[in-house]
């Protein structure tokens, strides 16, 4: 099971399993008069329950992953893994480290690597529908049908930028499972979740949708639905159902303190996992449109900024060179309300309608540029395959900061001008402008914001800043405000900060 550390300590699991894809039509609910018992609606429940569960059965399959041998050499093997909590003892023990110097340069086999999962047939044609992380970098891909039969997988196609894949088999007399509209699903709705935990075999939990369009940054591509439904080890890429039996989504991870079920899990959503699907079985790869820009979400105090209101929209905050928003004249600062008819309401939602646009295709642009509302055509572009921001920071030396620093009493930090050399040294390129942050006085408004030592400011409000008296100058327009907007870039990218004064 591949995890990741998240905030608060939690623990974001992969589930190395089927993921149930959720369907997104609720059962209707109706009042529940003095005279009718309660025991009678509960069973109505039980029985929807039992039809949904008996229905989707023959469509839900589980599915296991062998990679073959290979010859190791020269590798450190740790005894009992990697990860195990001995590595110290082994590390450091005179007696353990001569042991570990001794197995050094011999080759031998890699142990063979199995994997459990789950998925389901979208099919008759033998098209099955399960998680990236199941059946990637496997050599043989088992399926195993809800009857006992047992057939190989010939055809198998990934995305791992949304965590989606689809795989085929040859067998007769398949049943497919119907696809919901994931959209329609809400806060409350009750959903069933069908896989094989721990590999003991086909089970059903039922919950309900808990939240909707989270991004716990385990994927590029994410807006995962929420469910307390019970999802464990195996469930990956199994379905997700609404009371009508439709997939409307596929379970992908847990959130968990344990590595078991702790009540919060997360599928993607069907409408997202079917166009990739789509894209998977007619191109053999996700031909997904980008616009070429960073963005982050109106928070409360860039509402205040903006005169906008909270989550109306996204802000940009770069424009990449040669893209298609550069080429639509897009610049730093601007707030897309709407895109291709559709509004905005945060970088996720945005990211979903760009990448199903169709490349070549022009689109109209809703924007809020420095309080008025202007329309641009956009045409879009195919993503490249190396589309990726860097994350790592580069500190900045005391012994770069010279004579050129300048104190900034009202924000509480020091700064000094950007020159080539100095933003090689720092990792940026040559077409960074901006001041660097040399320093930011603890426990102060500006370190509070976020502010850091490295960070390039490359605007103050509506002023750009390519000089120290540029800098002055958005200083000093923003002297009677309460609070100043910066545009600051790190090696994760640029983003708007307010620093309160």
């Amino acid at each position: 099971m591949k995890a990741l550390t998240g905030n608060r300590n939690w623990m974001f699991a992969i589930i190395g399993s089927a993921c149930l894809v959720g369907a997104a039509v609720g059962m209707a609910q109706k009042d529940v008069s003095s005279d009718v018992p309660v025991a009678a609606n509960v069973h109505e429940l039980s029985n929807v329950f039992r039809q949904v569960s008996k229905r989707a059965m023959p469509s839900i399959v589980s599915i296991e992953t062998v990679s073959k041998t290979s010859q190791v050499a020269d590798q450190k093997v740790m005894p009992f893994g990697d990860n195990s909590p001995f590595k110290d003892l082994f590390e450091n023990d005179p007696r353990f480290k001569d042991m570990l110097k001794q197995q050094q340069g011999q080759p031998r086999r890699a142990p063979r690597r199995m994997g459990t999962g789950s998925g389901f047939i979208i099919n008759k044609s033998g098209l099955i529908m399960t998680n990236s992380h199941v059946v990637n970098g496997a050599d043989v891909v088992k399926v195993v049908l809800n009857d006992g039969r047992e057939f190989t997988a010939t055809d198998i196609k990934t995305d791992p930028r949304s965590d989606v894949a689809v795989i085929k088999i040859d067998a007769p007399d398949l049943v497919a499972i119907p696809l919901g509209d994931s959209s329609k699903m809400e806060i409350g709705d009750w959903v069933l979740a069908i896989g094989n935990p721990f590999g003991i075999g086909m089970s059903v939990t039922n919950g309900i949708i808990s939240a909707k369009g989270r991004g716990p940054g385990i994927n590029d591509r994410e807006d995962y639905l929420q469910t307390d439904a019970a999802i464990n080890p195996g469930n990956s890429g199994g379905p997700l159902l609404n009371l009508r039996g439709e997939v409307i989504g596929i379970n992908t991870a847990i959130s968990s303190r344990s590595g078991g079920y702790d009540g919060v899990g997360f599928a993607i959503p069907v409408n997202m996992a079917r166009w990739v699907s789509g894209e998977l079985i007619h191109h053999g790869k996700v031909k997904r449109s980008f616009l070429g820009v960073g963005i982050q979400p109106i928070s409360n105090d860039l509402s205040k900024s903006f005169d906008i209101k909270v989550g109306q929209g996204a802000i940009i905050t770069q424009v990449m060179e040669g893209s298609p928003a550069a080429k639509a004249d897009l610049k730093t600062g601007d707030i897309i309300l709407k895109f291709a008819g559709k509004e905005v309401s945060g970088p996720r939602n945005l990211q979903g309608i760009v990448e199903m646009l169709e490349v070549g295709d022009s689109y109209t642009m809703e924007l809020l540029r420095d309080g008025k509302h202007i329309n641009k055509q956009v045409t879009m572009q195919e993503m490249p395959n190396s589309f990726s921001v860097a994350k790592n920071e580069s500190p900045l030396d005391d012994s770069s900061k010279k004579k050129q620093k300048t104190s900034v009493n009202d924000l509480k930090i020091e700064v000094q001008a950007l020159t080539k050399d100095l933003a090689s040294q720092l990792g940026y390129s040559d077409d960074v402008h901006g001041v660097v942050i040399t320093s930011v006085e603890p426990g102060s408004a500006a370190e509070e914001a976020g502010l850091m030592k490295g960070m390039i400011i490359e605007k103050i409000g509506t002023t750009e800043v390519s000089t120290m008296d540029q800098f002055n100058l958005g200083l000093k327009e923003a002297k009677d405000k309460d609070s100043v907007l910066l545009l600051v870039r790190n090696h994760s990218g640029a983003r708007f900060i307010v620093v309160q004064k």
